[in-house]
């Protein structure tokens, strides 16, 4: 049974002495829950904006912190990795167990599906026993009701003796409710217990365990459960001695039972869970009628999910690729900047500085002004910027999950499945992050092929944008070309690599959420994120590379790089031998290099082929120096090297053999 209310009062009081956030000195809020329940909406809402982003200490997990001022006390919030349960399984679902094991938080949010309650309550159960201050926040309650599901929230609040909050975060309904539950926050007065052979077994070991930040009693139900990651814990905390007794006690226990006494415990949680249930949750029938449920059935339809991501995919293409890279490019390029600001900056620059080498780096060829901040702002700004409006809604609509589901026979035939689909996805925004998030996939082996795929062929949301404008001032079959290429390309890349490389692939587990409509405020808020992120992290880059290349022209170095490499540009590729300053500066960052093929086309140096050529070699080019560090970081150095020196000559290949097939059936002569 859990601790006594006075006890848990104490251990708080310990741990905030010794535990009590580090960083900001205040009190602090963690938010906890499964994968895709709405956590980051809700810290969204609470905090205002995402503040800070770090690495757990000794980790790679990566930890999204802000603050909040709620009923005029200042809060530190901490968005946790989504778990399924807080006896660890994954590096995630360690990191969060962590940060309530050694670092005491003042209250503790569980963000629930409301159409999932038993899969919630599952961790729900654990954090009663862990004896924190508790909130349940019942979040998309619209989704629960559209499908007739009714939580007596009452019921729910007197059995636990927890506030129970709904919400839909996506709408913004029930935050201010929330809010106000903070200060009534209060540890669970629910109690329960296991059959009589591991409650003997969790009294014995309790007596051997030291005081901690959370409850004895559930420090020791993960010991008897077999959590492998607390043995560094209990080396430092308790002795030899009692160690080996707790492993007597563990191993004594597990012979009583034909099953592991993992299993026997979680099963007994679910009974547990099934009971809770059964008290507050009551399922209506509903009639599904509305156009959002045909819409939600076709999007997962082998057959007729197709046509609608293509309609996906036009709508993308015409709005990325002709409204932004066409008409803001355009306004922005030709109008803001080389009829108002490029002259106006050069005005100035003349007038003020004296010497002719700094005229030429801040407004000349390669200035920083009129090359850098033209590329950065009136070029990729407006397509990176309509391309975050789509893959927003995207996001906020819950089709992507539904992609991964209809591809998944696709991505089967490379080895991996429908789960590939979220960092990949995720790559058109950011194949840095996208690369970080391949830690959702199931074996080293997905993981490294995803990371492969990533790097090879994903381009990422600036790049993208910048293929798309250029496409979009092409013929529909340059478009398509480019596409079926690529695609061509990963399936037989990733088909290889799934013969080649060894281990196993995991089955397809990926829980649906159903469509809804986006909301204006989210998809704006994601955007100007994005945008946010894009000015802070992409434009010092594009100065640099733009410093890079101004300084290569003035030593001659770039003139030689163009000599070297028109072999492989002219003859291999079929591009005019400058194209090879956009690949050089691409590695510095990918949509650098897209944009100065842009800008070649734009000057008419790129005919149609040579628009296509150019766009499947920069799409399969080496990642940018950003993802290269990714892959250090989560394949290691050894790994990405080889991905690196794999991509180079290969993306050569490619562009080369469409050359000659290109130039064979002349289609776009």
């Amino acid at each position: 049974m859990i601790s006594e209310v006075s006890d848990l009062k104490e251990m708080h009081d310990h741990c905030h002495t010794n535990h009590k956030s580090v960083k900001t000195g205040l009190p602090r809020i963690l938010l906890v829950g499964n994968p895709n329940v709405g956590k980051s909406a809700i810290f969204n809402l609470l905090t205002g904006r995402y503040v800070t982003v770090s690495n757990y200490p000794g980790t790679t997990v990566e930890i999204t912190g802000g603050e909040a001022v709620i009923e005029g006390r200042k809060y530190e919030i901490i968005d946790t990795p989504g778990i399924n349960s807080l006896t660890p399984m994954s590096e995630d679902e360690r990191v969060t167990r962590d940060i309530m094991l050694e670092e005491r938080p003042d209250v503790v949010i569980q963000v629930i599906d409301s159409k999932n309650l038993r899969r919630a309550m599952f961790v729900t159960l654990q954090l009663i026993e862990m004896g924190l201050p508790l909130i349940i926040d019942l979040n998309m309650k619209d989704e629960a009701d559209r499908r007739g599901i009714e939580i007596d929230e009452f019921t729910l609040k007197n059995l636990l003796g927890v506030e129970v909050i709904s919400t839909v975060a996506v709408r913004r309904k029930g935050i201010n409710s929330l809010k106000r539950a903070v200060s009534n926050a209060r540890v669970p007065i629910y109690s329960f217990k296991y059959d009589e052979m591991i409650e003997t077994s969790i009294s014995k070991i309790e007596t051997l365990l030291p005081d901690t930040c959370i409850s004895r009693r559930a420090v020791a139900v993960m010991i008897l459960a077999g959590d492998e990651t607390l043995k560094e814990w209990l080396i430092k905390r308790v002795s030899d001695h009692d160690i080996a007794e707790i492993e007597r006690i563990r191993d004594e226990l597990a012979t009583k039972y034909g099953q592991p006494l993992s299993y026997v415990i979680n099963q007994q949680r679910l009974m547990e869970v099934d009971q809770i249930i059964s008290k507050i949750f009551r399922k209506n029938d509903v009639v599904r009628g509305s156009i959002l449920n045909y819409i939600e059935d076709l999007t997962i339809h082998p057959i007729w999910g197709i046509p609608f991501l293509v309609i996906m995919l036009i709508f993308i293409y015409e709005f990325v690729g002709v409204f932004g890279a066409g008409i803001l490019v355009d306004f922005f390029e030709e109008i803001i900047f080389g009829e108002y600001l490029n002259p106006w900056i050069t005005r100035i620059v003349m007038a003020v500085v004296p010497l002719d080498l700094l005229q030429d780096l801040l407004i000349g060829q390669y200035g920083i002004m009129t090359m850098a901040l033209t590329y950065a702002i009136a070029i990729i700004l407006p397509i990176t910027t309509t391309f975050f409006i789509v893959f927003s809604i995207m996001e906020d609509s819950g089709y992507l999950p539904r992609l991964s589901a209809m591809l998944n026979k696709l991505f089967r035939i490379m080895g991996l499945n429908g789960k590939a689909v979220l960092p990949m996805v995720l790559g058109l925004g950011c194949d840095t992050m996208a690369t970080l998030t391949t830690r959702i996939l199931d074996t080293p082996k997905e993981r490294l092929m995803v990371t492969l795929l990533l790097a090879l062929g994903i381009p990422c949301s600036a790049q993208l944008g910048v293929i798309l404008g250029m496409l979009g001032r092409q013929p529909v079959s340059a478009a398509i070309v480019w596409a079926l290429t690529l695609i061509m390309v990963m399936i037989i890349v990733g088909y290889l690599s799934s013969k080649i490389l060894p281990g196993q692939s995991a089955d397809f587990i990926l829980e649906l959420p159903p469509l809804r409509m986006p909301q204006f405020s989210n998809v704006m808020v994601k955007t100007l994120w994005r945008i946010e992120w894009y000015l802070k992290e992409a434009v010092p880059l594009f100065i640099l590379g733009t410093f890079i290349l101004f300084i290569a022209h003035k030593t001659g170095l770039l003139p030689t790089i163009q000599k070297i490499a028109s072999p492989v540009i002219v003859h291999i590729l079929g591009l005019p031998a400058v194209t090879a300053e956009s690949f050089i500066m691409g590695f510095l960052r990918r949509d650098y290099g897209a944009a100065g093929l842009f800008a070649l086309q734009q000057r008419g140096m790129l005919n149609t082929e040579q628009v296509v050529i150019s766009l499947v070699t920069i799409t399969l080019f080496v990642p940018c120096i950003a993802n290269f560090f990714m892959i250090i970081k989560e394949r290691g150095f050894k790994t990405a090297i080889c991905i690196s020196l794999f991509i180079f000559p290969f993306a050569i290949l490619v562009g080369g053999l469409l050359h000659r097939l290109l130039l064979f059936t002349g289609i776009f002569n």
